[in-house]
């Protein structure tokens, strides 16, 4: 019976977590806000992409600083990483280790790289209204 209990007690706390959008976290009468980081790389500059921009969005993801991090190519970056294999490796890095990057189609196939960008592993989709939805949102933004 007492197991019962437990389970009943578990499955509505799921129900209710998912009725809430998922967006919180409710543990011993506490509630913790899901904490969002986003990345907006926009520079074709490769130090600011491995001295500031990867290093910081790759210990926000490992470090737990953040619940959830994404990382936005846009504009010259994506350039860069179609040519720079030491920069692809590094954000095939970050992929696996949980970090989401996506990548702005129109800016990807501006540049005739949005192939090579799939090919390794990031979503090239259209970035205006996401990143806008982030910006109205309860994400943290930040552009490099």
């Amino acid at each position: 019976m007492k197991r019962l209990v437990i389970i009943a007690v578990c499955i509505l706390g799921i129900v209710l977590f998912l009725k809430m959008g998922g967006d919180s976290v409710s543990v011993a009468g506490t509630e913790k806000q899901v904490s969002r980081l986003g990345v907006v790389w926009t520079s074709g500059d490769k130090d600011v992409a491995e001295r500031v921009c990867f290093m910081y969005v790759h210990n926000a993801k490992k470090a737990k600083w953040f619940d959830e991090v994404e990382m936005v190519v846009w504009g010259p970056s994506a350039k860069l990483l179609s040519e720079d294999a030491a920069l692809q490796k590094y954000v095939k890095k970050m992929i696996d280790d949980g970090v989401k990057v996506k990548a702005c189609k129109a800016c990807a196939d501006s540049y005739g790289v949005s192939k090579i960008l799939s090919g390794l592993g990031i979503e090239v989709k259209y970035m205006g209204k996401p990143l806008s939805d982030m910006l109205n949102g309860d994400w943290k933004v930040l552009t490099f």
